[in-house]
């Protein structure tokens, strides 16, 4: 059986900690999407882990650990997250694909260079060489971790990338240029590295899904950082749908028999973008973000402050039904037992109109929230592993957002530990 295990909103929503609680009933773990710009973090009884890059099924020894081919594979990032998991006494089967493209220095120098370029209207990238990595990859002049062991073809492509590159170091950002022996000798110390962990991951899974096996696919960032159907142009640059994961990770369409989409509790985003639900009082907004999360809402790969605001039901509705959604997680339940009421968006005004469906950029910007204001339940509810147990308060506001999405929520997290789960 196949499952995904995606993001209903702005990302953030606490898929590490589902990924890493369903990875005990699966055969393989596979990150299908994105690169090293999103942490997960994850908490179990090995400790605590912030994972950017690596899939987050790596604290069992019994799961094989896929990077796919649609992952933007930071090579760096990859060995300092094998080097401190094995530090923490694990030692996970890796496998990377043989196709998967990979994000080299310049990526990252592009990156940076083009937000400084941009200046006020800049995307709020991570400058982690994201939005320059994929646009090589579709412009065909990527770097596949196969062809690090194909010298001829190698040095072709370095000649190639070069060239063009300068062109736009030189005279768009008046940056220091790149040095084909350079590239190549960072190519060959990447090569060394990742030589024991490449493999024909196509292969792999397709003997896996032939043996009836149990794969997870895991999605990073959440459906309105989609390049397709999220808040464009303040996006990522891969696909954040489950439906992307069939090409990702090469695994037929027909056989992702489940989709587990999470969301949290209230609205948390990184970086620039359209937020309607958005707390704008600084110090509301900062009391949520002290409460919120296993460490408060700061991002676990640039440890900025998250942009948070009340739980968005149309925005949340919207993501997932793009994501074909099976079953709905939510999250964090728990860090809102602080607040004497909740506020929870239940449609937009744009332009005098009231509407519950997910607009487009240009009128989302636009768009004011109608929030709904319930009783909070003021106790600590971590702890409760029975639904039925908890404060009716906490209950009804469950239940209350359920209704508005038109879809069961089947399990709620009300803690950040890997057991901290209630399923329904």
């Amino acid at each position: 059986m196949v499952k995904a295990v995606v993001g209903a909103n702005w990302g953030d929503e606490g898929k590490g900690k589902i990924t890493d609680m369903l990875a005990s009933q699966a055969d393989i773990v596979i990150r299908f999407q994105g690169g090293a710009n999103a942490g997960h973090t994850i908490i179990n009884e090995h400790g605590r882990f912030a994972l950017h890059l690596m899939p987050s099924g790596v604290c069992y020894d019994n799961v094989k650990c896929v990077i796919g081919n649609g992952v933007a594979l930071d090579m760096n990032m990859f060995i300092n997250e094998l080097e401190s998991l094995k530090a923490a006494g694990l030692n996970p089967q890796l496998y990377v694909s043989d196709r998967a493209q990979i994000l080299m220095p310049y990526h990252i120098l592009l990156d940076t260079y083009e937000e400084e370029r941009l200046g006020k209207n800049a995307f709020g990238s991570t400058k982690s060489g994201i939005a320059p990595f994929f646009s090589d990859k579709y412009a065909k002049i990527g770097i596949q971790v196969n062809e690090l062991f194909d010298d001829e073809t190698l040095k072709a492509k370095i000649k190639n990338i070069c060239t063009l590159k300068n062109l736009t170091l030189e005279h768009v950002y008046h940056k220091p240029l790149l040095d084909e022996q350079e590239v190549y000798n960072t190519c060959m110390e990447y090569k060394e590295k990742i030589a024991p962990y490449v493999c024909d991951t196509h292969k792999l899974v397709f003997d896996a899904l032939k043996e009836g096996k149990n794969i997870l696919l895991e999605g990073q960032l959440g459906t309105l950082k989609d390049p397709d159907f999220g808040i464009y142009p303040m996006v990522t640059s891969s696909s954040t749908l489950a439906g992307y994961g069939a090409v990702g990770a090469g695994i037929p369409p027909h056989a992702i028999e489940e989709i587990v989409v999470v969301t949290k509790a209230y609205s948390s985003a990184v970086g620039a973008g359209e937020f309607v639900s958005e707390i704008l009082d600084e110090d509301e907004a900062q009391e949520l973000r002290i409460h919120g999360g296993d460490k408060g809402e700061f991002g676990a790969t640039t440890g900025r402050p998250r942009r948070v605001g009340w739980f968005d039901c149309v925005a949340t509705r919207y993501g997932i039904e793009c994501q074909g959604a099976t079953k709905v997680v939510m999250t964090a339940l728990d860090c809102l037992s602080y607040l004497d009421e909740i506020k929870v968006c239940t449609a937009y005004e744009i332009d005098g109109k009231t509407t519950k469906d997910f607009p487009v950029t240009s009128q989302l910007k636009k768009a004011k929230p109608v929030l709904t204001t319930l009783k909070g339940w003021k106790c600590d509810i971590r702890g409760i592993r029975d639904f039925n147990e908890l404060p009716k308060e906490a209950r009804e506001y469950v239940e209350f957002i359920e209704n508005e999405l038109g879809h069961r929520i089947d399990m709620v997290s009300n803690g950040p530990e890997r057991e901290a789960i209630m399923y329904r």
